[in-house]
């Protein structure tokens, strides 16, 4: 099983991807949508963790989605 950082747990969060469960539930292959609003809980920017990179998601100020290095 995946090692959950401390963050992760104090969440709450699974350590299967976001949405994960939920295709996994349903017995497709492919991830439900998760909602931008679940995925930056708030904040305009959230760090993204993928193969040892740390990405940036942000909000634009006219809404749209950049992820950048």
């Amino acid at each position: 099983m995946a090692q959950q950082s401390a963050h992760d747990t104090q969440a709450g969060v699974a350590a299967q991807p976001l949405g994960a469960q939920s295709a996994n539930l349903r017995g497709l292959g492919s991830p439900a949508p998760v909602s931008s609003a679940a995925v930056l809980r708030g904040f305009r920017s959230v760090p993204i963790e993928h193969e040892g990179v740390i990405y940036r998601l942000q909000v634009t100020k006219l809404g749209k989605l950049i992820l950048t290095k």
